[in-house]
């Protein structure tokens, strides 16, 4: 199936630039050429790792500057206020006109306020991490980047972090190089409040990946696809056969299977950690953490409510033990200057859990790899049925986790986006993630990054 348009959009966040190893010597070459990540503690290309752990030597917060790095003279920082109506909606701006949009200006991603609340504020949020820039004479917001925090664990070492999203300047002012300005402003706030280290991901290859996964996408209403442009006919098939071949049951079928509730978190946030304990990068939730990331800002919104942003889902077995979790948000893109469709749905996998492998001591064996494809498959089946109910048109996810066992299965057609994972102020071995040197599915070492950025 052609996903061109779908690909098209993605690249803008996720280049297919390949992993580093197998970068060209030109691309090595353009890459030493980076002035600004030259003199950044970032891990450098070619560099051997010969133990993990910090590149800079910690500092003191109160040897950090209390002002801002300086700006260009027609604007000025601003600290945006997230609760205050009126700026967020300088922000619900800036990106959904701004942020990524597709060659032929058909699609753009479509940031709602209700995303950037469950997104923006999660417990420990900070008001001085969500970094504008405004036009002295306007107060237009002009360019934007966040950070929030996250306490990850490298092979088990807890590494205090943010995580660093959501860099945009506007198209305009591309040429002004505020973006490396924006980070080290972002890294500065940051590092005042005695954290030294960062997440983030892109699409293109910067110093240097920790690991590289593949996009893949799973059509939902193709027919929709096709009459926005999003797809094209294959050559040798017609629209009803495409239609045939990416239709989904009405109804789920697992047994026990409901959405998850507040009084859930308990063990679902158990069977979480037990389950991450198998991969090499990973997110550390907090009671509050979880309860946020996955019940989201309205556990009361009806299972049909179209501002709900996070869906989140267990299985309760006869005898009331959680066995199973998934969940899945909507980031929905807009769909410009069409006569009948103004939006497409977009779900992207989040995070899961099972305990299908739990009873075997090598989760790598061909008994645990089958019990857990099996159970993943039908689990990650009922989530697009789910998402085809939430009216999503296409769902999403990475080569990351386990989920390389069910891609195929389920019909998630590889992309040509890849994402690329990188730690600031932080050397660490590569972690898998679930391609083959060939960029296919890795279904034998999956992979090993366990962590979802949004």
């Amino acid at each position: 199936m052609d996903q061109k348009k779908l690909e098209d959009l993605l690249k803008m966040l996720q280049v297919n630039q390949g992993d580093l190893a197998k970068l060209s010597e030109q691309q090595r070459k353009d890459m030493k050429d980076y002035k600004f990540w030259k003199t950044q503690p970032v891990q450098k290309f070619g560099q051997e790792v010969d133990k993990e752990g910090p590149i800079d030597a910690q500092k003191r917060p109160e040897d950090v500057p209390a002002d801002p790095l300086p700006m260009l003279g027609e604007f000025e920082w601003s600290t945006v206020d997230i609760e205050d109506a009126a700026q967020l909606e300088d922000v619900f701006v800036l990106l959904n006109e701004n942020y990524v949009e597709d060659k032929d200006a058909a699609f753009r991603f479509n940031y709602t306020r209700e995303f950037f609340h469950w997104a923006l504020k999660p417990p420990g949020w900070s008001r001085e991490w969500n970094v504008g820039v405004r036009v002295k004479a306007t107060g237009k917001l002009v360019a934007f980047i966040s950070a929030i925090p996250i306490d990850l664990a490298v092979r088990g070492k807890d590494v205090r972090s943010v995580e660093i999203n959501f860099l945009c300047v506007h198209k305009q002012l591309r040429s002004k190089r505020m973006a490396p300005v924006l980070i080290k402003e972002i890294t500065r706030r940051v590092n005042r409040q005695d954290i030294w280290h960062a997440l983030y991901t892109a699409g293109v290859v910067l110093p240097s990946p920790i690991s590289t996964c593949r996009y893949a996408h799973r059509p939902i209403n193709w027919a929709k696809l096709q009459d926005v442009g999003f797809t094209d006919v294959p050559a040798g098939k017609t629209a009803p056969e495409m239609v045939a071949m990416y239709a989904l049951p009405g109804k789920t079928k697992t047994s026990g299977l409901r959405r998850m509730a507040a009084g859930d978190v308990d063990a679902a946030l158990a069977l979480l950690v037990k389950y991450q304990r198998r991969f090499e990068l990973v997110q550390k939730f907090s009671k509050a953490e979880f309860a946020h990331w996955f019940l989201g800002e309205d556990e009361s919104a009806s299972d049909d409510d179209a501002s709900r942003v996070i869906h989140s889902y267990v299985v309760e077995d006869a005898d009331g033990k959680i066995t199973d979790f998934f969940s899945f948000y909507s980031l929905p893109f807009t769909v410009l200057e069409h006569a009948v469709h103004k939006e497409l749905g977009i779900g992207y996998l989040f995070y899961y859990a099972s305990d299908a492998d739990f009873a075997f001591d090598d989760r790598f064996s061909a008994e645990a790899t089958a019990a857990l494809k099996t159970r993943l498959t039908a689990l990650i089946g009922d989530a697009t049925i789910l998402a085809k109910q939430a009216k999503m048109d296409v769902f999403n996810a990475l080569t990351s986790q386990d989920n390389t066992l069910f891609l195929d299965a389920l019909k998630f057609g590889p992309g040509d986006g890849f994402l690329n994972f990188y730690l600031f102020n932080y050397k660490a071995f590569p972690v898998t993630g679930g391609i083959k040197d060939d960029k296919s599915y890795d279904t034998e070492r999956r992979s090993n990054v366990g962590v979802v950025m949004l």
